[in-house]
């Protein structure tokens, strides 16, 4: 009823047509969520090894703190796959696609990583998340006309992030 009544009314206003990216036109994007999310996943497996390498006695404690490691690990994880999918989805256009071809790729590598941080303790993933994800940065801010730098994380375990050079 109301989607009638407000066609009726928009025959005779002709109101102007809002096209938007989304339900909430915010244009509002920025990869460094999936960035910090991948050097978490990396923190984690960092003090989850650091636990068990000082813990000789296996108690209680030891396994409610690896157990909290793991889950933000796992969270953190899944929280760079869809922050790298909203920006791929909503972000990405064609005329992105034609002049850096290689973003399906990089895309599709972060999923994998992403899942494979999950599945293990593996800090190699975990570093190559955090690399695949500052490759995604870098194409971004280069689709908005931004230089960028590297430039190490000012927290633990201190890896590199790309930053846009404002």
């Amino acid at each position: 009823m109301f989607y009638r009544i407000f066609e009726a009314l928009d025959k005779q206003v002709c109101f102007e047509r809002a096209r938007a990216h989304c339900d909430i036109p915010c244009g509002i994007y920025d990869p460094i969520v999936a960035q910090i999310a991948a050097l978490t996943v990396v923190r984690m497996v960092d003090l989850a090894k650091d636990l068990e390498s000082k813990t000789s006695d296996k108690n209680l404690t030891f396994a409610n703190s690896l157990a909290r490691y793991v889950a933000v690990k796992e969270e953190h994880a899944e929280k760079t796959k869809h922050e790298i999918r909203i920006i791929w989805g909503d972000y990405i256009k064609a005329q992105h696609l034609e002049k850096y071809p290689q973003i399906h790729g990089i895309v599709h590598e972060i999923m994998a990583l992403g899942s494979k941080s999950r599945q293990s303790m593996d800090r190699e993933i975990a570093v190559n998340l955090v690399e695949k994800v500052n490759e995604f940065a870098q194409i971004f801010w280069e689709t908005k006309g931004i230089d960028t730098k590297r430039a190490k994380a000012p927290y633990a375990p201190g890896l590199e992030l790309v930053y846009p050079n404002l």
